[in-house]
């Protein structure tokens, strides 16, 4: 994403045509969303209409089986290696943003975000004591 897409006020949002073209994904439905939240948990939704939910695939579960629910919350935007059958109707204003694999595309728009900033980056490692020190900081 060039600086042009990068709006100048703290309440960065992004068009999910935009996002589209970052993560080289095509775009199936309507898709004139401005997204101002990642999801990637959907047991962590709090505003759908601003929420861009990855599909994300692990050993263990699979990001998919999440988007029904998802639609029904209010979700109408997300990334996805395919649109899973059986979501039944599907809300003319829903965006899916198709990509061959949904981590590298997560990964590619947050270093395309992140290069808008110059603040420098911390990590807090160990084996005690990194959730408490993150709140801390």
């Amino acid at each position: 994403m060039s600086k042009e897409y990068m709006p100048d006020d703290h309440n960065r949002s992004y068009s999910t045509a935009e996002i589209a073209e970052v993560v080289n994904g095509r775009t199936e439905g309507l898709c004139a969303h401005r997204i101002r939240f990642l999801l990637t948990d959907s047991r962590k939704l709090l505003l759908p209409d601003q929420s861009l939910f990855f599909a994300l695939r692990s050993n263990q579960d699979d990001g998919h089986r999440y988007i029904r629910e998802l639609l029904q919350k209010g979700v109408r935007a997300f990334v996805a290696d395919h649109v899973p059958e059986g979501l039944g109707k599907i809300p003319e204003d829903t965006c899916f943003v198709i990509v061959e694999n949904v981590l590298k595309a997560l990964q590619k728009l947050a270093a395309v975000h992140r290069a808008y900033y110059s603040y420098p980056v911390l990590a807090i490692t160990g084996s005690n004591g990194k959730t408490v020190v993150k709140e801390w900081i």
